[in-house]
């Protein structure tokens, strides 16, 4: 019923910059947040940064070095990340929680994961 499909990752040296994006599809009535996690192998998949009605949050570890932005109209979200350092290794993961079209509640959906490799 909706899908988020994720793009922009890849390998970059450490101090480089990747930018993501997240674009949600299908019968999207609304959705109240949008945001991005990561897991690294053998750690818990933490929360990296989320908007929620325009107010942005970020985990302590990417503060000041990460920007969420999102396009309401076009149902994207977007991370830029710089000064990237190799602790940052990880499959990136979009969610978003949504309102479909003939539901009666929120449902969180998750992108298929972005894989982001920083490293000399």
């Amino acid at each position: 019923q909706v899908q988020l499909v994720e793009s922009g990752g890849g390998l970059v040296q450490p101090g480089g910059s990747l930018r993501l994006s997240c674009a949600a599809s299908g019968s999207i009535a609304s959705i109240d947040a949008m945001g991005w996690y990561r897991q690294a192998p053998g750690n818990e998949r933490e929360l990296v940064a989320v908007t929620i009605d325009g107010v942005p949050n970020y985990a302590d570890s990417v503060k000041g070095r990460f920007t969420i932005s999102r396009d309401n109209a076009k149902n994207t979200v977007y991370l830029q990340m710089n000064s990237l350092k190799p602790e940052d290794t990880a499959v990136y993961y979009c969610y978003a929680n949504v309102l479909a079209m003939g539901n009666w509640r929120y449902v969180g959906y998750w992108g298929q994961g972005t894989q982001v490799t920083v490293s000399s």
